[in-house]
């Protein structure tokens, strides 16, 4: 099923992100009408400028992280060591000394790549890559997350897994990030079997008329 979108040229504003903080406040408005957090489904609470997932909305179970558990943050979904580890500043001091990268910073501000997350499961995905576990783990409750914290691998439920293949392939494409063969085939194999949904077609139009430019990996789909 596809969704058409119409889209209003004078509604547009491009270079309207100057910085990660302000990417975040704009996060905000595109996901104020979203049908809950990324990974898990859980709905949120926006209060201003934060955000409050209801957890027993979607039978989240807190695993260590209390504190980040009751709480939104933005997850990258191409985490940002994957697009800055190989840098001169990374190699100083991590992603704190690359704030003043340019390069850096348009990419970490991209906001097709960021995400409302539970902060638990930010924190706990890291910068792991992404994959599929034959393991049942079941660390969050209901929440289908699956976590391999000693080979660093995370298996996301199903409901994010096409968002994220076309998350990837953009950023790929316009970042100039390289993926494995092993990342392309799965990635192709989640866009195939997890189609775009309503609610990315909208979240992309949103995004559009704040960055102004498109993820055509979303985009097409929507307006085939």
């Amino acid at each position: 099923m596809f969704f058409l979108i119409i889209i209003k040229k004078n509604n547009v504003k491009k270079n309207n992100v100057k910085n990660f903080q302000q990417a975040k406040i704009l996060a905000i408005k595109i996901h104020k009408n979203a049908p809950g957090t990324f990974y898990c489904g859980c709905k949120i609470i926006w209060k201003n400028k934060k955000g409050i997932p209801n957890l027993s909305s979607c039978g989240y179970k807190i695993r260590k992280n209390k504190n980040r558990a009751t709480r939104i943050e933005w997850e990258h979904v191409v985490p940002a060591w994957k697009f800055g580890h190989q840098k001169k500043c990374w190699k100083k001091g991590g992603r704190k000394k690359c704030i003043k990268d340019r390069n850096f910073q348009k990419i970490e501000i991209d906001l097709h790549n960021l995400q409302p997350s539970i902060g638990e499961i930010n924190a706990d995905r890291s910068n792991f890559m992404y994959t599929e576990l034959n393991s049942k783990i079941q660390q969050y409750g209901k929440c289908s997350m699956k976590i391999d914290f000693k080979k660093k691998l995370v298996e996301p439920p199903k409901i994010a897994k096409g968002a994220i293949a076309r998350t990837y392939f953009y950023m790929s494409k316009i970042y100039n990030i390289k993926l494995s063969k092993k990342e392309k085939r799965l990635f192709n194999k989640w866009n195939i079997n997890f189609p775009v949904t309503k609610w990315e077609c909208i979240r992309e139009n949103l995004i559009f008329k704040i960055q102004g430019n498109h993820n055509n990996y979303v985009y097409k789909k929507c307006h085939k």
